[in-house]
């Protein structure tokens, strides 16, 4: 029997490459997958490229309380109750010394990846089947620290406290909460970071992030997207609480 055979999943950042990949895999082990994301041309790329009748798209900013409510309201209608919620929205926001780091950007980066994430399971969990699953995409950055990446590194340790509080709170409706933390990975968002880092440090930024994975690489999407099966999946029914590093290393 296919692991997600008749569930229904939810994943935010639908149109990026982790959610995609997710949402592939989610689609082959039996789901009916809801993608959100902030551009309707961007989701219907996806859903064509998937190709798939069980897949639903909603534009929502999920930072926004009434668009994040409106959202849980449409999958409730059209496919019923939630088994797997899969917070996976993210921007990254700049890197600069503290006393330049831009207000603005500190707070764009905090409303998506904190904000967004207490809002979808706000909206979400009390609607959500018992035995369910809440997967939130923190980061390798959401155990360490590095000068200069204020908005992303606070936004992504915060998470973990978010997802400590759900599991315990969910605990007995037998809901499991746990972050997934991919390293770099081999995608546009990760791309983007480095070209930045290269300006900042001089050198090539991918080059100086494998060098910092004992695996020697990047991840891909996809590698993230099975660690998320796992923990979607009932062979992860008695994980809950847990932080699963998918980053080849890098914070060991």
């Amino acid at each position: 029997m296919k692991r997600l055979e008749g569930k229904v999943c939810v994943v935010t950042g639908g149109a990026g490459s982790v959610g995609v990949a997710t949402a592939r895999l989610f689609l082959a082990e039996g789901a009916r997958v809801a993608l959100i994301d902030l551009r309707e041309n961007d989701l219907d790329r996806v859903a064509e490229r998937l190709g798939n009748r069980s897949i639903m798209t909603i534009v929502a900013d999920i930072s926004r309380d009434h668009e994040v409510a409106a959202a849980i309201d449409a999958v409730n209608s059209q496919f019923g109750p939630i088994d797997v919620l899969f917070s996976n929205a993210g921007n990254f926001g700049t890197v600069a010394p503290i006393a330049v780091y831009p207000e603005a950007v500190f707070d764009a980066v905090y409303a998506v990846h904190v904000k967004g994430a207490f809002l979808l399971c706000k909206h979400a969990t009390s609607r959500m089947s018992d035995g369910g699953s809440v997967i939130i995409t923190s980061s390798v950055a959401g155990v360490r620290g590095d000068p200069g990446v204020y908005g992303y590194i606070v936004a992504k340790h915060a998470q973990i406290g978010l997802m400590r509080c759900l599991a315990k709170e969910l605990a007995p409706r037998r809901i499991r909460v746990n972050t997934v933390h991919p390293g770099p990975i081999d995608n546009s968002f990760q791309h983007a970071v480095e070209a930045d880092l290269s300006d900042i440090i001089k050198r090539d930024g991918a080059e100086f992030f494998n060098g910092m994975i004992p695996l020697g690489r990047h991840g891909t999407p996809e590698e993230v997207a099975q660690s998320v099966l796992y923990l979607a999946s009932d062979e992860s029914r008695f994980t809950t609480g847990s932080r699963l590093m998918v980053d080849g290393g890098m914070s060991a």
